[in-house]
């Protein structure tokens, strides 16, 4: 992110770094629900925002009220954040779909447990996955990125507030619990870059809050300012009222949907290492580091190479670049602690004579080395 200095902060958890970089990020509003294991997020914001003249932190009454402030305060031309976990993010999806539609950018933390209903609050899971996807109803885009530690908690923050920033969207911050809880040693910028369009305001006659010239990377005129805005969750027209126009329709769903197609050149995020092999490892978040060393392990043993993935952005899916990097692999394993939902979306990817294992877990232990190296 082209960070100008650094500072050591030692021990610090996921939960922890991720409240710094809200900090660094400086955002206006923060409101939130208490709930496990996400709680330490919004205490140490509340904490620290009160060195912060001018910015909020306001605890909500419940998760659908978080969403519901986090668009009031977005559509008023301030950054909003929250963070929850399992249940809370069930509350926030008919919020959600107001955020894509209204196209409202604000930033949701997810710090997974297990599920489903009340589940297991203090237990470790993967199982949101498909629920940060298609979660809220209808057709719409989002995006979501993974960590795997407690640098990449800080760093994809930043990284999914300039990503929703640029396409106008809600983008969800997907951890687990052993992610939020785990504490490492670790050095974070000092200074962040946050995007801000460079694009002046049309002129107030000529505005409209849709136009298909500031669908993405655009500056957009917010509440207040004395432009003629009219939000709505129904299908618009450009100047944002509603309409039943079946043409109008189509073209409001496909301005959504070109908000990602449009940028797959640059929405995508991954490590990978050793492709030419025959086996090639495919995972995310926690159960990426058990994957590491379970190559590791597997290597030293056998001397045989094993490729490995790690997708930093899930959503949206990167089947291109997934096709490319596969190419030569015989064999997928995705190891995953839940009962394989990201497991579909790489088997649909590859071809049809390539294998495709799934590992799962979701007894809300950490998936050990030793369970992929049982599939390898």
């Amino acid at each position: 992110m082209g960070n100008v200095q650094r500072k050591r902060i030692a021990a610090q958890t996921g939960n922890e770094a991720m409240a710094y970089a809200m900090k660094q990020i400086n955002p206006d509003v923060v409101a939130a629900y208490p709930i496990t294991p996400a709680t330490e997020i919004m205490e140490r914001i509340a904490h620290r925002f009160r060195e912060l003249p001018g910015r909020v932190f306001i605890q909500m009454e419940d998760e659908i009220g978080s969403i519901c402030c986090m668009n009031g305060a977005t559509a008023a031309g301030l950054k909003a954040m929250t963070a929850t976990s399992g249940p809370g993010f069930s509350l926030m999806q008919e919020g959600i779909g107001y955020s894509v539609m209204a196209e409202l950018p604000c930033i949701i933390v997810n710090v997974m447990r297990g599920g489903p209903a009340t589940g297991t609050p203090t237990r470790t899971s993967q199982a949101d996955v498909m629920q940060a996807r298609y979660g809220t109803h209808g057709d719409h885009p989002i995006v979501a990125v993974c960590p795997w530690s407690v640098r990449e908690c800080f760093d994809l923050t930043v990284t999914a507030v300039n990503i929703s920033e640029r396409l106008r969207l809600p983008v969800i911050i997907l951890m687990d619990e052993i992610v939020g809880h785990m504490r490492e040693v670790v050095e974070l910028p000092e200074k962040v870059n946050v995007w801000h369009p460079d694009k002046p305001k049309p002129p107030r006659e000529n505005y409209y809050h849709y136009d298909d010239q500031n669908n993405y990377d655009a500056c957009i005129a917010s509440f207040g300012e004395g432009y003629r805005i009219h939000l709505t969750g129904l299908t618009h027209r450009k100047d944002g009222f509603p309409t039943d126009e079946p043409e109008i329709i189509k073209w409001n769903l496909d301005r959504l949907r070109r908000k990602i197609e449009d940028n797959r050149s640059w929405l995508w995020d991954m490590d990978y290492l050793d492709l030419g092999s025959e086996t090639v490892i495919v995972s995310y978040g926690t159960a990426g580091r058990s994957a590491m060393a379970a190559k590791a392990q597997f290597e030293a043993q056998t001397g045989r190479r094993v490729g490995i993935v790690r997708l930093r952005m899930v959503w949206p899916f990167p089947v291109q670049r997934l096709m490319a990097l596969l190419r030569s692999a015989r064999r997928v394993i995705v190891p995953e602690m839940n009962q394989g939902q990201l497991y579909r979306e790489v088997e649909r990817t590859v071809s049809l004579n390539v294998s495709v294992v799934s590992v799962q877990r979701y007894d809300g232990e950490m998936l050990t080395p030793e369970e992929i190296i049982d599939a390898l």
